[in-house]
């Protein structure tokens, strides 16, 4: 089975792009969807986020995600407590995802992870694809979400690997901002030429990142 890791930086068109892989019929591993999860009421993330970061838990008894983007942004010894608590977690389900995937006999899957060049998540996918767009494109994009300010913007983009970096170091690059045949064109190309590589991130680098169980029960 081979692990396609997908990224971008914010507002690039990522959403899209792994849209179109589930359309192609690629199993995608939705990191941020996973993080909702764990800050929504019953959360395995909303206790200790709650204890770490005091004020952010919202009266449903979820992690108020403003309050605590409050608490992280710009702070960086505070977003590496958020971190160490979510991270494990994300990567826990990332393991079910893969094990599930290769029992049904995937021949390819996507980790769809924002921050996957920044968190050294190249180390355990086969190759990765970056989705990028033109800065003008992005920031527009970026500036039409609720609560979205063009300082809040510019600290986002403070945190993330520049795009020109991504670009450089992904094994395939998906173009945003063209129309969706263009895109499932591209995106098609991508899932052909990574369905020749041959796979070693699973679950032979996954037994180098402390998912040792997880990964024997799929080989």
């Amino acid at each position: 089975m081979i692990v396609l890791g997908l990224t971008g930086s914010i507002a690039m068109g990522k959403s899209r792009a792994a849209a179109m892989f589930r359309a192609y019929g690629v199993p995608v591993f939705d990191a941020d969807a996973v993080v909702h999860a764990l800050f929504a009421p019953g959360g395995a993330a909303v206790a200790p986020v709650a204890v770490t970061f005091p004020g952010v838990l919202a009266a449903d008894r979820s992690i108020d995600r403003g309050a605590l983007g409050r608490h992280v942004l710009g702070d960086a010894a505070a977003l590496r407590r958020l971190e160490a608590i979510v991270h494990p977690l994300v990567r826990t389900a990332e393991g079910r995802f893969l094990r599930r995937a290769c029992r049904a006999g995937a021949p390819l899957v996507v980790l769809d992870i924002p921050l996957l060049f920044e968190t050294r998540g190249e180390d355990r996918v086969d190759a990765v694809a970056v989705v990028s767009a033109s800065p003008i494109l992005q920031e527009q994009r970026a500036l039409r979400r609720p609560g979205m300010t063009p300082a809040k913007l510019a600290q986002i983009r403070a945190k993330q690997l520049p795009d020109p970096e991504k670009r450089k170091r992904a094994d395939f690059v998906i173009a945003s901002g063209y129309d969706s045949g263009a895109l499932a064109e591209r995106i098609g190309e991508v899932i052909r030429a990574a369905l020749t590589l041959r796979p070693k991130a699973w679950p032979e680098r996954w037994l180098r990142y402390g998912n040792v169980r997880l990964a024997a029960r799929a080989s």
